[in-house]
């Protein structure tokens, strides 16, 4: 992806970041560089909100509500998550459209820092995320 990390607007945020290992922190930013980006090109997404939750950077979209929140992170030493509230159906449905992606349990994508992630998979995966609540609404 050629697209620019944009700076952090939150220092804690950026702490978390910083907290990495470097084998660790670059996927990480790149994963976070892809929701970035998949917020700002998917409809009905609106401003995004970078924040921490239960101590893992996460996601949400609190002016129009459109998504649940996303929280990534590692997952050991060799491998990253992407994680989404449990009670959704959304790794139900991310394992029937992508199958052989690794997930844990009905929360998490988890990805090896060893292996180039599927970015197109995974940034459906994010779009369908931040639109859960509008999709809900659609009959």
């Amino acid at each position: 992806m050629s697209i620019k990390n944009p700076p952090f607007e939150n220092d804690d945020v950026e702490a978390v970041f910083n907290s990495y290992s470097e084998k660790l922190q670059a996927p990480l930013l790149q994963l976070r560089q892809l929701i970035l980006q998949v917020a700002k090109t998917t409809d009905g997404v609106g401003q995004l909100q970078e924040t921490l939750k239960w101590g893992q950077v996460s996601y949400l979209t609190p002016a129009t509500k459109s998504g649940t929140t996303i929280r990534i992170g590692e997952k050991g030493e060799r491998d990253i998550a992407l994680f989404v509230n449990c009670k959704s159906s959304l790794v139900e449905d991310w394992r029937t459209r992508y199958p052989t992606l690794k997930y844990e349990g009905n929360r998490a994508i988890i990805l090896s820092v060893n292996e180039e992630f599927p970015e197109e998979a995974i940034g459906h995966c994010i779009a369908m995320a931040l639109t859960y609540h509008l999709r809900k609404k659609q009959p």
